[in-house]
């Protein structure tokens, strides 16, 4: 009787693994658009942190250097923050029923 649930268990584990290596693949190619400065500033990112596109409205240009540095890295550090937020959404179905505790991170 325990080969069996130990069977059955590596079952789950191997059928896991897989689910996993899927919603991965998937992630990799879905994108998200952070901006900045009520849209002045976009940066395109992949699932994996790939940054796809900048695009800067030419007013910002007419600014001062520190600003464009300043929308640039609020544009990104919102669209590393989107993309968090898609992967944690996009693998919950996948880590559902685990019992892993809240706010544990897996390795990816």
């Amino acid at each position: 009787m325990l080969k069996g649930g130990l069977g059955n268990i590596m079952k789950q584990a191997q059928k896991m693994q897989e689910d996993m290596a899927k919603a991965q693949a998937e992630l990799a190619e879905m994108e998200v658009t952070g901006s900045a400065g009520g849209g002045m500033v976009n940066v395109v990112m992949n699932g994996k942190h790939g940054v796809s596109g900048v695009k800067v409205d030419p007013s910002v240009f007419e600014e001062d250097r520190d600003m464009l540095e300043d929308l640039l890295a609020a544009a990104i550090n919102d669209a590393v923050q989107k993309v968090e937020d898609m992967t944690r959404d996009h693998l919950s179905g996948v880590t559902q029923g685990m019992g892993l505790p809240p706010g544990f991170k897996m390795p990816f």
